[in-house]
């Protein structure tokens, strides 16, 4: 059993390798970005408008994919100092009580946010002039992500011996 939450975990890191990758990425494009809206607008004789509207895209792109992140490290709700008070049955159905409710929670934002984004094609950004459902794209897949996340947990939470927080796993 304990092989089963093992494969789960590493499952689970592995799939957080790529999203902090792509945090990693997008930040950095995010910071560019930024430098470059601050020299055009006060350092040379530009005018790129563009550059506030990418800005606000990406940070909120970073933002929604890293939330898979936190649970993945179990970085997300939960008081620590009163879980690991309890006896080890009632942590495991802490945990496992937590991950239900994780799970629910962005599916809701899964489905919610594929209406959200078939709405966003019938609107323009303001500077891009491109369908505002590109960008909003990230609400279904970061959504997914998260609920992918909370079932790779949830395993290790159901099949380890003594769960405890991700974060001290690694």
């Amino acid at each position: 059993m304990e092989k089963v939450s093992l494969k789960a975990l590493a499952i689970s890191r592995s799939l957080n390798l790529w999203v902090e990758r792509l945090c990693v990425a997008l930040v950095i494009v995010l910071v560019l970005d930024v430098w470059l809206g601050i020299l055009a607008r006060y350092v040379l004789p530009w005018n790129l408008t563009f550059t506030e509207e990418l800005a606000r895209y990406l940070m909120i792109w970073v933002a929604l994919l890293a939330i898979s992140t936190g649970i993945c490290y179990r970085q997300h709700v939960g008081v620590l100092i009163l879980f690991d008070r309890f006896p080890r049955p009632m942590r495991k159905l802490l945990a496992l009580s937590f991950d239900v409710i994780g799970f629910a929670f962005f599916a809701f934002m899964f489905i919610y946010g594929l209406g959200y984004v078939e709405r966003g094609f019938s609107q323009l950004t303001m500077i891009f002039g491109m369908p505002r459902g590109y960008p909003y794209i990230i609400i279904p897949v970061a959504s997914g992500l998260a609920c992918l996340q909370f079932v790779m947990v949830a395993i290790y939470d159901f099949f380890a011996p003594d769960p405890h927080p991700a974060a001290e796993r690694a």
